[in-house]
């Protein structure tokens, strides 16, 4: 139902492919292996449940299929780039569809994104979903005191690049600083179980349950009546 679109990027562009169901704005981050075939779809699917989503193209027409190949795509990214194309993403969906509410979902690679981009823009970012999102190391943390969305992240119980230990560490760190951030473990799961283009580690019960409790997440924060103000 989607198609490719440019969008403006801090002087620049960036491609990305738009899926477009007339509602708030939902940007979709990818996994190391770039805006794959399954990142398209997934995007497709919130366009179906009637968001305007949005998958910035981050490795701009590069993409992997093997670890090897993401690996170095993933390494050989330009952070600063690639936060100027997710915040041009926002504003694009905020223009589109005419709402200032937007939700963040991301996988793996583009989980941690996920959260970095809700720091960056807090006057937008109202909703994030990480899934199994690797977090930045300590050196390039995220300024957490700018964080003004809701968290609902979801997270595999068999990990072995986030432990539910690291998990729960941050979920802690987040609700220290008093913000809403809640962690899902998903036990028995695996790194990338929502990916059902990897029947290796896809598990269809997890996947279903993540993708119900994003969508209850944007469905409440993103469509909810906002409140007149003064």
């Amino acid at each position: 139902m989607g198609a490719m679109v440019s969008f403006p990027s801090s002087g620049s562009t960036c491609d990305g492919y738009l899926a477009d169901g007339g509602g708030p704005g939902v940007i979709v981050i990818q996994e190391w292996w770039g805006l794959v075939p399954h990142i398209i779809d997934v995007t497709d699917r919130f366009g179906d449940a009637g968001y305007t989503a949005l998958a910035p193209d981050l490795y701009h027409g590069k993409t992997a299929s093997e670890t090897d190949g993401a690996g170095k795509l993933m390494m050989a990214m330009n952070m600063a780039q690639a936060a100027k194309d997710m915040s041009g993403a926002v504003d694009f969906v905020v223009e589109r569809s005419g709402s200032d509410r937007v939700g963040v979902v991301g996988y793996c690679l583009g989980g941690g994104l996920a959260l970095v981009l809700a720091t960056q823009r807090p006057d937008r970012v109202r909703a994030v979903a990480p899934y199994y999102g690797v977090i930045p190391p300590a050196a390039a943390q995220p300024e957490w005191d700018q964080l003004d969305a809701v968290v609902v992240g979801e997270y595999a119980g068999e990990d072995g690049y986030l432990t539910p230990e690291m998990v729960f560490e941050l979920e802690a760190q987040l609700q220290g600083l008093g913000k809403d951030a809640t962690m899902h473990v998903h036990e028995g799961a695996d790194h990338a179980f929502f990916n059902d283009s990897r029947p290796d580690v896809y598990h269809a019960e997890h996947a279903l349950e993540a993708w119900e409790r994003t969508n209850d997440l944007f469905r409440e924060v993103l469509m909810a009546p906002q409140e007149p103000t003064d």
